[in-house]
């Protein structure tokens, strides 16, 4: 039973959820009247920020960050970002893993310059580079870092370690980017919602199970949306800390800000067991502490989960969905149908065989599944049985290679690969695309993080179309023993044999690059023929005139749409090459469009009449002048950019590329009902591009103008009321957009054009 409290409630003691509405009753357990703004700092939460914040107001936070770390498709981004804004060091422990790019194969050399990039960066700047195969970054975070009460920044969307007691949060490389210029990370203090557990799993139910019960219950809701999850509760004691990361890496899905657990003696056995015992403090909340709202988790009536494409959201029990395997699948096909847009099709039903569902793959891999007990689970279920010689397979990657060892020490890859199991190394291609694309048409169930659409790696232009069912390993496991046929855990009575866990770190003592505090500025960074700079971004004038560039009204879009991830992530150390691929996946158009949009744009600059370049430019012009006589406005003064609308862009992954893609190919703002994460318009803004809202439906299309007067002037002021207005052949129609809150630094980078341009400014100064 997973349950959404209406209101915020009372925590007494760790052990009594009392409602709001029923405050007169919390004086029967304390003796005491409670008051609610002293509650509210009783949360572990708050006992985290308050020593990371800098502002002196716990209500404006400005946050420094202990650690950070980034992967291969971020960190050339990120290091370049901070060169050209003049850091000379990394002044934290940075580190910079490897695992996304490291079993592609695209584009000849390109994937490993970018790690001979990282090497280089970690010897300049002081970092530490973990090799391609040796740990996919979460993993390595939880062995070597994370800590408790301390606060780590990734640029990956499942930076999350609260089950270790570290308040991690997923951004765009922005972010990163502040903190190795040693500013702040500014946020207002976020909503705390309690997620309280009792009752213990069942032997058959795993981390994704409990993670897939929980984000189906929350995420329509927005019931979490940029808050902390805060994990409290009885039911904490009967996981394994090992298991509490499986369920804590999956509260991204939630769209939550970041999460932190209650620690115990199992946590502080979690980290001496990796040589860091001095890193555990006992993490509880107060004897009061007031959430804002609270998941009520019944952990022993969570079964066998299963989410269906496109979403982690789209859950269902297993045993529910074989009860009712076609009327529930063929809603997924149309949803397919809707994604694909006639480009390619992808069926369901034709898998019921013999009223049973048959699987074509299966994947346990990354810091979801990639972890010592769910990969001894799966050896456990498959122990002298077969994966069959037929159309399914099983691919597992154990997430890091202490993990590894200590698996092939214990028999269980041995018992793996005799039952037919592939095993790879630390990667995480399966969650993003890069590594075991399934045939087309073909279903993959997965112990990984998002099975968003095309995720997987097929591509809808190709005329190809796959999909991928979120479950967990030992349901994975009983289906891979079934010989593909979907198979709830359930069935198995297998689990909880799991042999203790032995953390060998002699092979990051080998490989590792521990460079902190050793940086060397003569060192030159390695640079591939693929790693570019970003290309120069103007200032914002006074007035701007948008041209609609892409219209998207799908409930969400992810930013895997925004830009896709698979082998296009190769090319993200070229800004202007990956841009080509924005959007292709969902609107294929837009590039070309938007392009055509900065060509006008570059002509601006260059002091070219854009008039003479776009002939229908005289027109817009003509019309704006003829509705604004008060209003000087000069094509010449006038920034021209592409937009788009969607209605609620960006939930999935920390990419910067997702809005950074869009800048540099004419990108100028966005416009929205809402943005589904805080990173995502975090990114927006950091590249320069203004996150318009509007509570109205777009009449606006594809082709339309939209000009707004004096936006400089507005960014200094009031955001709730910005006057804009559309322009079509010679009719200006006007319309309200909004704003939500800015920070200052955030209103200055988006006029001086991004943070490389705010930063350089405030270098001159």
């Amino acid at each position: 039973m997973v349950k959404l409290y209406e209101s915020g409630v009372y925590l007494i003691n760790g052990t009594e959820v009392v409602p709001e509405k029923d405050i007169e009753k919390t004086g029967s357990f304390t003796g005491r009247t409670v008051n609610k703004e002293e509650a509210k700092t009783g949360t572990i939460a708050y006992s985290i920020l308050e020593p990371h914040n800098t502002s002196g107001d716990m209500s404006h936070l400005k946050l420094k960050f202990d650690a950070m770390a980034s992967h291969d498709i971020t960190f050339v981004g990120i290091v370049q970002t901070a060169k050209a804004s003049g850091m000379k060091k990394f002044p934290i422990p940075y580190v910079l893993t490897n695992c996304h790019n490291s079993l592609c194969a695209v584009g000849g050399t390109i994937n490993e310059d970018d790690h001979m990039f990282g090497l280089s960066a970690a010897k300049k700047y002081g970092g530490i580079y973990v090799p391609p195969h040796i740990a996919v970054i979460h993993q390595y975070m939880r062995e070597m870092h994370a800590g408790c009460k301390s606060m780590i920044l990734g640029s990956d969307s499942h930076t999350r370690y609260g089950a270790l007691g570290t308040m991690a949060i997923g951004e765009g490389g922005g972010e990163l980017v502040k903190q190795l210029l040693c500013d702040t990370y500014d946020v207002a203090y976020p909503g705390v919602v309690a997620i309280y557990l009792t009752g213990k799993p069942q032997p058959c139910v795993g981390p994704q199970d409990i993670a897939l019960a929980i984000i189906g219950a929350v995420f329509k809701e927005g019931y979490v949306k940029n808050k902390v999850m805060e994990f409290v509760g009885p039911g904490i004691s009967s996981m394994s800390t090992d298991f509490r990361n499986g369920i804590d890496v999956m509260t991204t899905e939630t769209t939550c800000l970041t999460s932190i657990w209650k620690t115990d003696e199992d946590t502080r056995q979690f980290l001496a067991l990796h040589g860091r015992e001095d890193s555990y403090k006992e993490l509880s909340p107060a004897d009061v502490a007031y959430y804002d709202g609270c998941v009520y988790v019944d952990l022993s009536t969570v079964k066998p989960m299963i989410a269906l494409p496109f979403h982690p959201s789209n859950t269902y029990e297993i045993d529910e969905l074989n009860d009712n395997l076609s009327d529930i699948l063929r809603e997924v096909e149309k949803e397919a149908l809707r994604i694909s847009d006639g480009r390619a099709s992808f069926s369901l039903t034709d898998k019921i065989i013999n009223g049973k569902l048959m699987v074509q793959q299966g994947v346990i891999a990354g810091c979801a599944g990639g972890n010592y007990t769910n990969v001894v689970e799966a050896a456990n279920a498959l122990k002298g049985k077969t994966c069959g010689n037929g159309e399914f397979s099983l691919a597992v990657y154990p997430s890091s290679q202490p993990v590894f060892i200590d698996l092939v020490r214990k028999g269980m890859i041995e018992t793996l690969m005799e039952a037919g199991a592939v095993i790879r190394t630390a990667f995480c291609g399966p969650c993003f695309g890069a590594g075991d694309t399934p045939c087309n048409n073909g279903l993959s169930i997965r112990h990984t993080t998002r099975n968003f659409p095309n995720r997987e790696g097929s591509k809808p232009g190709d005329g190809q179309m796959s999909a991928v069912a979120l479950m967990d390993a030992r349901s994975i496991a009983a289906t891979a023993a079934n010989g593909g046929v979907l198979t709830s855990a359930a069935e198995f009575d297998c689990w909880n044999q799991i042999p203790d866990y032995h953390f060998d770190k002699a092979v990051y003592d080998k490989r590792v690059y521990y460079g902190y505090e050793k940086g060397d500025n003569t060192n030159e960074l390695a640079y591939g023929p693929n790693i570019k700079d970003w290309p120069e971004m103007s200032a914002l004038t006074d007035n701007i005139l948008l041209k609609v560039c892409s219209k998207i009204m799908d409930e969400v879009t992810t930013t895997d749409e925004l830009i896709p991830s698979g082998e296009t992530s190769s090319y993200r150390s070229n800004p202007l090459g990956l841009a080509e691929f924005t959007l292709s996946r969902r609107d294929p158009m837009y590039v070309e469009r938007t392009k055509e949009v900065a060509r006008l744009e570059k002509a601006r600059i260059n002091g070219e009449n854009v008039c003479s370049a776009e002939p229908e430019l005289e027109r817009v012009f003509q019309v704006i002048r003829s509705s604004f006589q008060n209003l000087t406005v000069d094509p010449e003064e006038t920034e021209i950019g592409s937009m788009i609308y969607a209605v609620k862009p960006g939930d999935g992954s920390a990419r910067e590329q997702a809005a950074s893609c869009q800048r540099v190919i004419g990108g100028l703002a966005n416009i929205t009902k809402e943005y589904a994460t805080k990173r995502y318009r975090s990114n927006v803004m950091n590249w320069g591009m203004i996150p318009f809202q509007m509570k109205d439906e777009p009449d606006f299309e594809v082709g339309d103008y939209i000009f707004v007067p004096g936006i400089r002037n507005i960014l200094d002021g009031d955001l709730t009321n910005i006057k804009a207005y559309k322009i079509n052949c010679d009719n200006v129609s006007p319309m309200t957009l909004t704003i939500a809150d800015m920070t200052k630094d955030e209103r200055e980078i988006v006029k001086a054009g991004c943070l490389i341009n705010f930063n350089k400014n405030r270098n001159k100064r």
